[in-house]
């Protein structure tokens, strides 16, 4: 409970300081918008032309697309600590006086900043989401709210995952590795779209690898109550975002592995 009241003070006060300039913030927060919707109105393009893919209508490709931005930008919202580690931390020497402090290194991170402009992709996926609701065979009951809610969180296990791992590269190469937006952006581009519409070595990738699949592809199927093309089984659809949480714990134990052989860089 303390560390949990720790962690809404440091939320505060990154709101805080945030809010000493609203129009920045505000400014920020309508560019993501911009440049996320730019996006959206790309696949709608692709739809436009082409009409349906494999199958697919834009409706329900808006689905996908509106939940994986949605997880996305509650990652990224509460993940900068460990986004700017290697740059912030590693680099400068600040890691040192984070591991002085009597909390824990991974509490510290996770509250570092709260970005609020990370609050303009959330809107616009929001927004999409209801365009999607009204385009695609969605019938909103119980059990698919559950499954939409589970998959975001399981995605956001996921995407927390990637960049703990980021974090973890950093105490050998000092450095954050940009590449690493290969998994991060480029994981979320490659979950807007359904996983049939690709080859199969990426879907065993985007499954096997980094399981983009199990919190985008496979919780959309059980909503939209539509059997897999490629033969999973309907009972395995509703528990695959599980795999974003093995991944983040699979992710945690390489960060107490970096954690143990830091030698700090001085500042």
């Amino acid at each position: 409970m303390n560390a949990l009241r720790l962690y809404f003070r440091y939320v505060g006060a990154s709101i805080r300081a945030q809010a000493q300039y609203p129009a920045a913030t505000l400014l920020l927060t309508m560019g993501h918008i911009g440049a996320t919707a730019i996006e959206i109105l790309g696949v709608f393009a692709l739809f436009h032309r082409f009409g349906e893919i494999k199958g697919w209508t834009f409706g329900e490709v808006a689905l996908f697309y509106a939940l994986i931005n949605i997880t996305f930008s509650l990652a990224d919202l509460l993940t900068r600590g460990f986004d700017v580690f290697g740059t912030d931390f590693v680099r400068t020497g600040a890691f040192d006086r984070v591991l002085l402090r009597p909390r824990s290194a991974t509490l510290q991170l996770i509250g570092h900043e709260i970005r609020l402009s990370r609050l303009g992709r959330l809107l616009q996926g929001l927004a999409v989401l209801a365009v999607a609701t009204r385009l695609a065979p969605i019938e909103w009951d119980a059990a698919a709210v559950a499954i939409a809610v589970w998959a975001v969180t399981g995605g956001v296990a996921l995407f927390a995952g990637i960049l703990v791992l980021q974090a973890t590269l950093a105490f050998w190469t000092v450095e954050s590795l940009e590449v690493v937006n290969v998994l991060t952006y480029g994981g979320v581009q490659a979950a807007q779209y359904p996983l049939d519409i690709y080859a199969g070595w990426f879907r065993r990738v985007l499954t096997f690898g980094i399981p983009l699949a199990c919190v985008a592809y496979y919780p959309v199927l059980a909503i939209l109550k539509r059997p897999d093309p490629l033969g999973a089984p309907d009972w395995l659809l509703p528990l695959t975002p599980l795999a974003g949480f093995a991944f983040l714990a699979l992710s945690f134990v390489a960060w107490r592995a970096g954690m143990a052989r830091y030698a700090s860089t001085g500042s």
